[in-house]
């Protein structure tokens, strides 16, 4: 049994500003994005000007807020929402989802492809092993955070959880980033550099993604509001399915067009 290392989800305070660990990795993950980007853009021979570039990352990262933030009051929380309205706009008191972010960063990404003639999976395939770096680091803020633990168990790696009942509990968001982080980043980025066909990497970052979602979720402690949604099963993991049927439904398809790395 491990103990929770002493870590403070703050990083210091200026006056009413506070600076959190989750935020800054978030930051770090744009920032990555931002610079690395253009580069796997190569890949897929796509040039964009520095203007549309910035304009492009800018839409996919308030794609990904609103998205978050919608996906955790919909999917998570509604009946709450529904009951204090104003609570939608306090940010502040936590409360994202990465399945409604994907939704909203696909989105907007979607109707910024339309608006400047772009093509989707060519825009979409270079990013998703970056996103999947964002999303390791989130997952290493969750934990200084203490939230998203696991579910009670005797593995010699238990940890105690602060503010919890002291039993010990899988660190399940070291888990996710490993899986849905570093793991997730190293395939989809070797699709990318050895697959032409737009939309293998984009499709396969979906379904692989929802893969270890749901596998996670197994050790994951349920959210308390919700518990099992189905059966056994949680919300996180039904959403996942979901994900994995719309990435082999994708690849298949994907497969079954010609292949052409100069359109969708």
């Amino acid at each position: 049994m491990l103990q929770f290392p002493n870590l403070s989800p703050t990083i210091f305070k200026l006056g009413p500003l506070e600076v959190r660990w989750y935020g800054v990795f978030y930051i770090v993950g744009f920032f990555i994005a931002f610079i690395f980007y253009k580069k796997f853009l190569k890949y897929r021979n796509v040039s964009l000007s520095k203007d549309i570039y910035e304009d492009l990352l800018f839409y996919l990262m308030i794609g990904v807020i609103v998205g978050g933030r919608l996906g955790y009051i919909i999917f998570y929380n509604l009946s709450f929402y529904i009951k204090n309205p104003l609570e939608v706009f306090a940010v502040w008191h936590g409360g994202m989802s990465f399945h409604g972010g994907v939704l909203g960063a696909i989105t907007f990404g979607y109707f910024f492809q339309k608006k400047h003639k772009l093509h989707f999976l060519q825009l979409a395939d270079p990013l998703m092993p970056l996103v999947a770096i964002g999303l390791g680091l989130g997952r290493l803020g969750n934990f200084i955070n203490a939230e998203l633990y696991g579910r009670v168990t005797t593995v010699p790696w238990g940890m105690v959880f602060p503010n919890t009942d002291g039993r010990p509990r899988h660190p399940s968001q070291l888990y996710e980033s490993f899986l849905e982080g570093l793991i997730l980043f190293l395939i989809t980025w070797i699709i990318l550099k050895k697959t032409k066909r737009n939309g293998v990497v984009f499709f396969s970052w979906i379904g692989l993604y929802g893969v270890f979602r749901f596998i996670v979720e197994f050790f994951r402690e349920p959210d308390s509001q919700l518990g099992f949604v189905f059966l056994n099963f949680t919300q996180g993991q039904m959403l996942s399915s979901v994900m994995i049927i719309v990435g082999i439904i994708g690849v298949v398809y994907v497969y079954g067009r010609p292949s052409k790395i100069s359109s969708e």
